[in-house]
């Protein structure tokens, strides 16, 4: 990454030389893999700066830096006006008021999964029975993916969220794929309108109208199955296991449910879900940040974890604090890129979370954690199982 320091993702523990460049070179030459050099931003106030400040374009970053590169630019690839007018049709499926009436259809999902892990018996992989299934079925739910073919896009979308666990034509194959599958759905739901957000997607005005093209309409359709259940499923394991090592958080919530909300913004806000840097993005003038000049042409990259353990604005920003009275952590972005479904993962993170504090206090980790399996070779950190246990 650096010449002088090569970072580390170690289970959820953050590189320590973060904060050591937030302190004294907060925003740092690095050399991205690949050999491309960046500014990397570990500041928080210099992170809301480059998320928000246009002068920092998304689009010119040339897309993501995994995944297919042969397809039409993702949602998180583009820049205003484009990405207005993609991002206003794609927010009308992740309204406060239409996550909220989402509720109830969550809590019976995350209700039959656990029925279902108890009828299984103690040990039981939290990822297989939870973590796993519950976002895999809401985000296909709301799109419209049929549940046989659930299977299919998760070992697809885990090629396309490759960073050396696939090779490059691994990930372009598994994007044709992904692609091919959505593209055939979506021609269903033109026929066919089953109710759901592809079918609601595809009978938008024609590009000229207002409505997305077909190639946007292919690009957003795939973020939105990926990014919908990948990020989300490994939080809920993520959190789970920090929960279960560091019993004393557990063992509160299950005295103070009332807390979880909070505690969940404080877990998102310390731990690492990437497994590399930020997406990048390239500066369109020269521009100061930091006391650095960012010259026009030059990429930036922003540590999101290490900005939201800034203790400027983050009293003991490295340790877990329940009763954080202010917490606007970056874990979900911050400007015109800020997550669309932060809303519906915030509900799936509480209901599943409060589900097993309420249904299984007593829940422990099964095996010792040095012998959990952890992701490897993606873009995101997660387990890739978690082995649980309850008294009988």
């Amino acid at each position: 990454m650096t010449p002088e320091h090569e970072f580390t993702t170690d289970r959820l523990d953050l590189d320590p030389h973060y904060g050591w460049l937030r302190e004294h070179h907060p925003v740092s030459r690095i050399r991205l893999r690949g050999g491309a050099d960046a500014w990397l931003v570990t500041r928080w106030e210099d992170a809301r700066r480059v998320f928000a400040d246009p002068v920092f374009s998304r689009a010119r970053a040339g897309g993501m830096p995994f995944g297919p590169q042969d397809r039409a630019p993702s949602i998180a690839d583009m820049d205003p006006p484009e990405h207005t007018r993609v991002r206003r049709l794609a927010l009308t499926a992740f309204t406060h008021r239409r996550v909220r009436l989402m509720r109830p259809r969550v809590e019976q999902i995350v209700a039959g999964l656990l029925d279902g892990m108890a009828a299984h018996g103690a040990p039981a992989d939290l990822v297989g029975h939870l973590a796993l299934p519950l976002p895999v079925t809401v985000i296909c739910e709301l799109l419209g993916v049929p549940a046989g073919d659930r299977d299919r896009f998760t070992s697809w979308s885990d090629a396309w969220l490759s960073v050396s666990a696939h090779t490059p034509e691994q990930m372009a194959e598994s994007g044709r794929q992904l692609d091919a599958y959505l593209g055939g759905l979506i021609a269903q739901r033109r026929e066919e309108p089953a109710g759901d957000l592809l079918s609601a997607l595809a009978h938008l005005p024609d590009d000229e109208g207002g409505g997305l093209s077909e190639a946007e309409l292919l690009s957003l359709s795939t973020t939105l199955l990926v990014a919908g259940y990948e990020t989300t499923a490994g939080q809920i394991a993520n959190i789970t296991y920090t929960l279960l090592d560091q019993r004393h958080h557990w063992d509160r919530l299950v005295a103070e449910p009332d807390l979880l909300p909070a505690a969940i913004e404080e877990l998102l806000r310390l731990l690492p879900l990437g497994a590399t840097p930020g997406l990048p993005r390239v500066a369109t003038a020269d521009v100061e940040l930091g006391g650095v000049k960012i010259r026009a042409g030059e990429t930036v990259v922003v540590a999101r974890t290490a900005a939201s353990r800034d203790e400027e604005v983050f009293a003991q920003g490295d340790t877990l604090d329940f009763d954080r009275a202010d917490n606007p952590h970056l874990a979900f972005g911050h400007g015109v890129h800020h997550c669309l479904g932060a809303h519906l993962a915030r509900l799936e993170l509480q209901v599943a979370l409060g589900a097993l504090l309420a249904r299984l206090p007593g829940l422990r980790l099964a095996v010792p954690k040095d012998e959990l399996r952890w992701k490897d070779g993606l873009a995101v950190r997660g387990l890739r199982q978690l082995p649980v246990t309850w008294p009988g």
